[in-house]
This record gives structure tokens, C-alpha cells and sequence, in this order.
């Protein structure tokens, strides 16, 4: 497929994504650039100058809100897209109503408990989404730790094991290489259920 067709397809689709920081911030710019039509971003946050290490934002942009400041700045990527952005932090019943018509989820939580929160919200609630988390993205080097594995309709991208710590932090290159590799992985489940959709429609 050439980029065009592929960013037709994407033009029609909505990817929910639950977090703006390392994860959400730069996944959400790999959709915009792909050609993703709309996305729905989501945080409480405002950003920090300790954010700037690996999350999509600039140093004139510091003490403003995540989420609509990332709206800002997919404008000045692709000014196609439409970004609809939530100041909130979020429960189970706000990630049912705001995401429940995306055609793929992105977790892009920061905190354990929020991301098993979602996971679980998810599978109970909204069993026919696709769910694409991050999980082991701590540090830096060893790429062939970092993997994504299938379990239904939830992929998790990530080694799995490397914990956020004082001194295991978490860096641009490897928080990165997750981040896009859940964009990735949006941009194959879509394009792959519009060919299936295709087919069957025949």
C-alpha cells in the first residue's frame, strides 16, 4: 500500500489515548503523522520541566496543561487532525464514555494501579476494544528486551520488567521506541480490520 492509501484509511478512524506524557505525548504524534483522523487525549497533568527529558514538549510550554497543549502542538504536525482533548483524571466511567467509540485504545498511564485499572475497565466494559499498553520501558540500551505480545483484543508493548526508579529512570530513546511501537501496532489493527472489512463486504 502506498502512504496515500494508507493515510485515506486512517483519515476515517479515532484512536483514544489515555495519558499525554512520555508514552501518549509521542505516541499520539506518530498517529497525527501517519494520518490518524482524530484522536481523543486525556490528562489531569501540567507539564514539568522534568517531563522535557522524553515527553512532547517544549520549555515555553512549562506549567501549561498536558493535554491541550499536545493538541497545540499536533496542529504544527498535521493541522488535519482533530484533536479532542480532556483535562481529567481519569475512572473507570470516564474511559467508558470518552473512548467508547475509538476504534483502538492506547493506555499511556504513568502508575501501575492506573494501568491495571484500565486493563480491567476495558476487558469488563469494553470487550470488543482493541487495548494497546505500555509496560517496561525504564532506562536505557538493551532494545532486544522490548517486545509486543498478544493476549486477544489487549496487546502490551514493552520488556515487561524494567520499573521506574531513582536510578533506572525513564528515558527518550527507550520510552520512545514503546511509544511508537503502540502507534505502530494502531496503525496494523486498523488497516488490517478495513482490508478484513473489505473482503467480507464482497
Amino acid at each position: 500500500m502506498t502512504f496515500e492509501e494508507i493515510r485515506k484509511i486512517l483519515s476515517t478512524k479515532t484512536v483514544g489515548i489515555a495519558g499525554c506524557g512520555g508514552l501518549g505525548s509521542n505516541c499520539a504524534v506518530a498517529l497525527a503523522r501517519s494520518g490518524v483522523g482524530k484522536l481523543i487525549v486525556a490528562d489531569f497533568d501540567i507539564i514539568q520541566e522534568s517531563n522535557l527529558n522524553r515527553q512532547y514538549y517544549y520549555n515555553d510550554q512549562i506549567g501549561q496543561q498536558k493535554c491541550h497543549t499536545l493538541s497545540d502542538n499536533i496542529y504544527f504536525v498535521n493541522d488535519q487532525v482533530k484533536v479532542v482533548a480532556h483535562q481529567i483524571k481519569l475512572g473507570p466511567d470516564d474511559i467508558v464514555r470518552i473512548y467508547k467509540d475509538c476504534d483502538v485504545l492506547i493506555e499511556a498511564f504513568d502508575l501501575a494501579e492506573m494501568k491495571q485499572m484500565i486493563i480491567e475497565t476495558v476487558l469488563s466494559e469494553m470487550p470488543d476494544m482493541p487495548l494497546i499498553c505500555g509496560m517496561g520501558m525504564a532506562g536505557f540500551g538493551n532494545n532486544n528486551s522490548i517486545r509486543m505480545e498478544e493476549y486477544d483484543n489487549l496487546y502490551i508493548c514493552g520488556d515487561f520488567e524494567t520499573e521506574i526508579a531513582v536510578d533506572v529512570p525513564p528515558m527518550a530513546p527507550r520510552v520512545g521506541i514503546v511509544a511508537n511501537m503502540q502507534a505502530n501496532q494502531a496503525v496494523e489493527l486498523i488497516i488490517k480490520k478495513h482490508l478484513k472489512d473489505g473482503i467480507n463486504n464482497k
